[in-house]
């Protein structure tokens, strides 16, 4: 039988996550339709439900309604990290990318609690956040905390953190960012370490083999799960060329 001739290929490379349609709780509902008007970005996607169209650019300023030090938080989960931190820093704005609805959902109830109205929520792939939505350097720190590690051999190649990868998030940092990245699984902090030590444009932001633990990132669920396990948390920091 012959091979269909219209298939449609939404994307060149395989998105790092699997989208699962979690059932929200009544608050998260309620969230969703209250607070979305504030926290959650609207833009122009291709043809992928979480892609982002070449030329949906945002102007942050404009976003934000100022200029200030702007902090991404890619698969920011149910937002602990990120709302506690635009809670603690005003001053900061921040914005968090996740795929998940009842994530988003979540994030948004606890900044809405939180009064934490500097911040904003990406429903998209962050690649794409990264090479299109955000203009370059328009970021001053990049988080990317616990990535899904796809640890079975056939799906490493689903990793976020890879040589390709690189490049899109020095484009996105300001001269002199810094991109930090924790995980669990000591193969690919190996792997995070390898891509971005040899990276053009970064430098190592910290002494010895492994960065210390960024004070900003509070204990998450994944965290502690990593650490049930006996698995050993490591940190990365690395600076765009440029200065500090």
């Amino acid at each position: 039988m012959p091979e269909p001739t219209d298939v449609r290929v939404f994307r060149e490379r395989p998105v790092s996550f699997v989208r699962r349609s979690g059932r929200m709780s009544e608050a998260q509902e309620r969230a969703w339709e209250e607070l979305s008007g504030h926290y959650l970005l609207e833009f122009e996607r291709g043809e992928a439900a979480t892609s982002v169209r070449p030329d949906a650019a945002i102007d942050p300023a404009r976003v934000f309604g100022r200029r200030a030090p702007l902090v991404v938080e890619i698969g920011s989960g149910q937002g602990h990290a990120i709302v506690h931190a635009a809670a603690s820093r005003p001053d900061v704005d921040f914005l968090a990318v996740e795929v998940f609805r009842a994530g988003l959902a979540r994030t948004m109830l606890d900044a809405g609690r939180a009064g934490a109205r500097n911040l904003r929520l990406a429903e998209a792939n962050a690649p794409e956040v990264l090479e299109h939505l955000l203009p370059a350097g328009s970021v001053d720190e990049l988080w990317i905390f616990f990535p899904d590690p796809w640890h079975k051999k056939r799906h490493t190649k689903r990793r976020l953190i890879d040589a390709d990868f690189a490049p899109t998030v020095r484009r996105a940092l300001r001269p002199g960012g810094v991109v930090r990245l924790a995980t669990d699984w000591e193969d690919y902090a190996q792997q995070m370490r390898a891509v971005f030590d040899d990276a053009s444009g970064f430098a190592r932001d910290f002494a010895g083999e492994w960065a210390e633990r960024h004070p900003g990132r509070v204990l998450t669920a994944f965290e502690r799960k990593g650490e049930r396990a006996g698995r050993a948390i490591r940190d990365l920091a690395y600076r765009t060329d440029g200065g500090r």
